[in-house]
């Protein structure tokens, strides 16, 4: 038996000037993660710091966190900045395990180009590339019956609208209507596009192994109906091919309460943002989820009437699997 966990942190760490300061952060977090007893353990935006001016950013803020815990000893895959070994200073994607990782791989624009977009109400329609904000991670965890698991771990865009050059007056106030619409537009492209080169390596996957154990997990910054979550369910209601309803993911936390299925509020509406989607064959070893919702905060009403909160205003979610009879 495993447990497989995924948990967007939050913006860990901002340095030595952050506010609140990360032992604030570390007195709310560390017992999430230790209520999780994960096994395999998905995170997302860990940030990066700098030990000296020209030393490459390392995750010192990650390695307090873990301090003390089961995980401080266990293997860990990071992604990087393109080019680079080391990490990018904001938002890494961070996958722990205590069983061997086998592999650990990146995806940005590896499997689909960047889209060419003809701006049309900023940059004098300038043509650019929609390029995705972070890379997406798939690790292949050597689990204790000798069977490789993929996992990947993502943080697709947040639905906020994108920069559109010339349409702002202020950071977060527009010139029109339009100008925003566009951006926000260009947003969905991303997190879509994201979505969209994720579904291609599964189908690589399921091309050399039909029986695959895969999981992908994350903050997707999408519910279930929408097109990103879609593109990586691949649904034969969608694909209208029953052929191909074995390459089809399922989303485990279906089988939460209806009531306790929320991973964030904001302003008052429970949302399920954060996701684990399974193979077939993996939801052939699922046992059952949950959702660590219970003190969730509305992250809206939060950051307007708490000073400087601790919290991630994301749940954890966890699930049980075991290898079948």
């Amino acid at each position: 038996m495993f447990r497989l966990a995924t948990f967007n942190v939050e913006n860990l760490d901002l340095g030595p000037r952050a506010d609140p300061p990360l032992s604030e952060r570390i007195t709310v977090l560390r017992p999430q993660l230790q209520r999780l007893r994960a096994d395999i353990l998905c995170l997302q935006e860990v940030n990066a710091q700098k030990t000296a001016s020209k030393a490459p950013r390392v995750l010192a803020a990650l390695d307090q966190l873990l301090e003390g815990t089961a995980y401080a000893d266990m293997e860990r895959a990071v992604t990087h900045l393109a080019g680079r070994d080391s990490p990018a200073d904001k938002h890494n994607l961070v996958v722990i395990s205590r069983f061997p990782i086998e592999e650990a791989v990146q995806l940005r624009h590896d499997l689909v180009a960047a889209p060419s977009y003809r701006l049309a109400t900023g940059g004098d329609g300038a043509v650019g590339s929609v390029e995705w904000d972070r890379p997406a991670q798939r690790v292949v965890v050597r689990l204790p019956g000798g069977q490789l698991l993929h996992v990947f771990n993502l943080h697709l865009r947040a639905p906020i609208a994108a920069h559109i050059e010339g349409q702002k007056t202020e950071p977060f106030t527009w010139k029109t209507v339009g100008g925003w619409a566009e951006g926000y537009f260009v947003s969905s492209m991303k997190r879509s596009g994201q979505a969209l080169e994720v579904r291609l390596d599964l189908d690589r996957l399921f091309d050399a192994d039909a029986e695959a154990l895969i999981a992908v997990c994350g903050d997707l910054n999408a519910t279930e109906n929408e097109v990103p979550l879609r593109i990586l369910l691949g649904e034969e209601e969608d694909t209208g091919n029953g052929a191909l309803a074995g390459r089809a993911l399922i989303a485990v936390e279906k089988s939460i309460p209806t009531d306790q299925r929320y991973s964030v509020i904001h302003h008052g509406r429970r949302q399920l943002l954060d996701h684990m989607l399974v193979s077939r064959a993996l939801m052939g070893w699922y046992v059952d989820a949950e959702l660590h919702n219970e003190d969730l905060g509305d992250e809206l009403v939060a950051y307007r009437d708490v000073h400087h909160p601790p919290d991630s205003y994301h749940a954890p979610l966890v699930a049980r699997f075991e290898a079948p009879e």
